[in-house]
């Protein structure tokens, strides 16, 4: 809002210092601010009014150190992120960009279903919350939704390089590349950056040609279950890291700040053509969004670090999964998710791993067996008797690494 009324001045008025608004490292650097301002400020205020309503996590015992103390601790604090989120973008984003408002629909409806789950389980009385078949339905509604216009959408397009004689009609843009004149062209495509791989590149439109003539016509579906699963993983990713206080929110944190250079460089067609990637016109406006989301997570680990003082519960576990997912489906970095989101892998496969194993050896012995001392893993690290500030900072630690590597496969192909 407050990037059009700046530009209005300044185009009409020559109000001097309003046209940095333009800038999009500038309104940034406004959305992280005004992101950790409402989150600890009001926050604060938040975290009190729940405790008030005795909004309060219920704890089972499972052994824990230090577990049963966290009894009666706040939830539902997910509100203070999609707060720190919602705010700031509105404030300083385009608002008639389509990327994001697909952002701006992905944070209002996961964080209405982890909320009504939060909400079942607190003023319900219903330790099960949300059935889980719901959530599924939910998330993959979503799935489905930013599929569809992903796909349909006429302004979401890449630029590649074209070479005449081109239809008459189209829109050419021009260039200097390499000390040479280039024709470039904005056009509707299903590829997506793949790691490790020549040019990086990865067409979903190829991904069936085994099939012969008229493979094409699937492409649809062949991209929406690759949306349905990365969305729905990392979301649920998300859910089970958050166990012990600040892991979920200091990891989501870096995985933030990753995607933002992301955006920032696959959005800006000098570093895209420096860094030689897919250039995606129009995605730079995602990074007010990634600085709102940053702010939003740092503002929230004030209160949530160790020793927590709220919990996110569902409504924020579940946004920021959701969140992470589709803002990297949107840059076309989906693919690069297993890596820079491996924290979050981690701790879904060490869940499959248990149970799996679990119901194998239950099977055949009579008797299951675990190969953790618990699961998610932070837990079997606590049952080591680690204690959970050195978990999350090793954790952190790691995740910093990932997002590092994340970064330099752009140049590994």
């Amino acid at each position: 809002m407050l990037y059009y009324l700046f530009t209005y001045l300044y185009d009409n008025y020559g109000l001097p210092g309003a046209g940095v608004f333009r800038y999009i490292s500038f309104r940034m650097a406004l959305a992280v601010i005004t992101s950790l301002i409402v989150t600890t400020v009001y926050g604060r205020r938040l975290i009190d009014y729940l405790r008030f309503k005795q909004v309060g996590e219920t704890v089972r015992n499972l052994g824990l150190e230090g577990q049963m103390q966290k009894a009666g601790t706040p939830t539902m604090g997910g509100l203070i992120i999609i707060l720190g989120i919602l705010v700031p973008t509105l404030l300083f984003a385009k608002l008639d960009n389509i990327y994001i408002i697909m952002m701006l629909i992905t944070t209002v409806w996961l964080g209405a279903i982890g909320f009504l789950d939060d909400y079942i389980k607190i003023f319900r009385k219903n330790k099960e919350g949300l059935a889980g078949r719901f959530k599924i339905i939910g998330q993959v509604g979503l799935a489905v939704i930013i599929g569809i216009i992903m796909y349909s959408n006429k302004n979401i397009t890449i630029q590649q390089e074209v070479k005449l004689p081109v239809q008459y009609d189209a829109k050419i843009n021009y260039r200097v590349k390499a000390g040479k004149p280039v024709l470039f062209q904005d056009v509707p495509s299903h590829k997506t950056t793949l790691p490790f791989y020549k040019d990086n590149e990865f067409d979903y439109g190829k991904v069936l040609k085994f099939i012969g003539p008229g493979y094409e016509n699937y492409t649809l579906m062949v991209f929406m279950v690759f949306v349905i699963i990365i969305i729905t993983a990392i979301s649920n990713g998300a859910n089970i890291t958050d166990g012990i206080d600040g892991l979920a929110t200091g990891t989501s944190a870096i995985i933030g700040i990753t995607l933002a250079v992301l955006a920032y460089v696959s959005g800006n067609y000098i570093f895209s053509d420096y860094l030689n990637i897919m250039y995606i016109p129009n995605t730079g406006e995602l990074v007010i969004f990634a600085g709102a989301f940053v702010g939003a997570c740092v503002g929230f680990l004030w209160y949530n670090a160790y020793p927590a003082q709220v919990f996110m519960g569902d409504t924020g576990s579940l946004t920021i999964g959701g969140i992470i997912a589709v803002f990297a489906i949107l840059i076309r970095k989906e693919l690069m998710l297993p890596l820079l989101c491996g924290v979050f892998l981690v701790e879904n496969v060490s869940v499959m791993m248990q149970v799996g194993w679990f119901k194998i050896t239950k099977r055949k012995y009579g008797e299951g067996r675990r190969i953790f001392l618990m699961s998610p893993i932070h837990h079997h690290y606590q049952k080591k008797g680690f204690h959970e500030a050195k978990i999350v900072t090793r954790f952190w630690i790691l995740g910093i690494m990932l997002a590092i590597l994340t970064i330099v496969t752009l140049k590994l192909r």
